[in-house]
Order: C-alpha cells, then sequence, then structure tokens
C-alpha cells in the first residue's frame, strides 16, 4: 500500500456564486507522478493554486505529508517542502541557468544581513554546495552545456526545463506543475517527461501536475484523477482512466 505524500480532502472553493471545486479530495502518492486531467474550467488550476496556497478554500483541508498546510501563504508552504511551476516559465531573463538555479535554493545564509557579515565562512561552504547541487541538477537535465547562456536566450523548451531545475533546488518533497509540455514540440515533450521519471527515481520526488497532451504524457504517470464540472469523477490507472464512461462523457459530451 503506498504513503501518502499530498492529500486533500473535501476542498470547495467559491467564487461569488460559482462553485469552482466541490468537495475534492485526491491523493498523491510518495515517489510517484499524479495527474490531474479534465476539459476546461473543470478545477484543476483552482485545485493546484488552492493547495499551493494562491486560493484559500472556503472548506476542506490540504496535507503535506501529515502536517496540515490548509490556507498557509505560499511561502510557508514551499518551505514545507511543496513548490510548482507554472504553464508559462518564469526564470530571470538576464541571469544565466546557472545564476536561476542558485537563486532559487531556499534558506541561504547570504539572505540575512547578520549571517553574511558574520558567517562568512559558512557562506563560503554554503554556496560552494549549492554549485555543486546546481551542477547536478544541470546534467540530470541536459543543461549543463548551457550553465553560462541567459535564460533569455532559452529555446521554449528549455525554459521549461530550467524551470523544472529552479524548483528542484529548493530541495523539495512535492513538485506541481501546470502544463509542463505545453506549447512544445513532441519529441521534446517526450523528453521532459522522461526527465520527470528519472527525478522521481533519483530523487524520490513526487509530481503532480496537469496537462492536456494526454496522447503523450499518460504512458508517463502513475496515477489519473480526472475532473469536470468541479468534481472528481474518475481516478485510476492511466489504462482505465482513458476508457472510464465519465471520463468520456467530460470530454466528448457522451
Amino acid at each position: 500500500m503506498y504513503t501518502p505524500t499530498l492529500r486533500t480532502k473535501n476542498v470547495v472553493k467559491r467564487f461569488g456564486g460559482i462553485v469552482a471545486l466541490k468537495e475534492v479530495s485526491i491523493t498523491v502518492p510518495s515517489n510517484s507522478i499524479t495527474m490531474l486531467i479534465g476539459p476546461n474550467g473543470s478545477g484543476k488550476t483552482t485545485l493546484i493554486n488552492v493547495i499551493s496556497g494562491l486560493y484559500k478554500p472556503d472548506k476542506g483541508h490540504v496535507y503535506l505529508n501529515g502536517v496540515e498546510i490548509t490556507g498557509k501563504p505560499p511561502h510557508q508552504i514551499f518551505n514545507y517542502g511543496l513548490t510548482r511551476t507554472f504553464q508559462i516559465p518564469i526564470p530571470l531573463l538576464n541571469l544565466t541557468v546557472l545564476e536561476n538555479l542558485l537563486v532559487a535554493a531556499r534558506n541561504q545564509t547570504g539572505e540575512n544581513p547578520f549571517n553574511a557579515l558574520f558567517k562568512r565562512r559558512r557562506w563560503i561552504k554554503e554556496e560552494k554546495e549549492l554549485a555543486e547541487k546546481a551542477k547536478f541538477i544541470m546534467e540530470l537535465l541536459n543543461l549543463d552545456h548551457l550553465w553560462n547562456r541567459e535564460a533569455s536566450q532559452l529555446s521554449g523548451g528549455q525554459m521549461k526545463l530550467l524551470e523544472i531545475g529552479r524548483a528542484l533546488m529548493s530541495d523539495p518533497k512535492v513538485v506541481l506543475m501546470d502544463e509542463p509540455v505545453a506549447g512544445v514540440n513532441p519529441k521534446l515533450a517526450h523528453t521532459i517527461m522522461e526527465h520527470l521519471l528519472s527525478l522521481r527515481d533519483e530523487l524520490d520526488l513526487s509530481f503532480l501536475i496537469v496537462e492536456h497532451r494526454l496522447d503523450i504524457v499518460l504512458r508517463y504517470v502513475d496515477l489519473v484523477y480526472a475532473m469536470n464540472n468541479g468534481r472528481v469523477v474518475a481516478e485510476g490507472e492511466p489504462e482505465e482512466i482513458i476508457e472510464h464512461p465519465a471520463v468520456v462523457e467530460a470530454y466528448l459530451g457522451g
């Protein structure tokens, strides 16, 4: 039996008279790639925004490794070990790939002026360790040959990989991803998903991803939740979900 890393229980989110999430309960197992699917407006991104702290739920609970994080601000949830990437990457365009990774690490000694002045040895040691960590992540994502290139010079697919690398620098337990292969060609999309499989296994990570390109992504995921009209209408392994009557109804109208 799997161990849950991330869990929501009966989450409700309203926007005025619109109920965007209706008692949504999902579980993301440890060391897994879990996927949210559903037509536009089904509540997928709203759920991601609730989990990551951008929205506060009107009802329900969110747990990360058994600790309740419901309604906490994003920076606190980030420090608990949950990070996210966005459909449109937002790197620091004038910084290099390496610099983008280094600034993404959390709780750095140099962020505190007192530590920067009076704990210089610790700071220097930490900077060396972060550089080694960034090098390791760049090699995992095949970005090491671009280490000194400014982010503004990267292709769209390379920016997607850099976004993943920035997330990894924070030592997350769970990574939320909003359409990680949107807008990239099929070959690179498969490469990105293969990287996620490697990261899942090598770093013992869990991923919760929202994605519309089912033809590409379904073959790489462990568990799928299908949403429609703010509810979870099906859950299971990819082969089961794609033929589930509720999923066919949601996408095709019967």
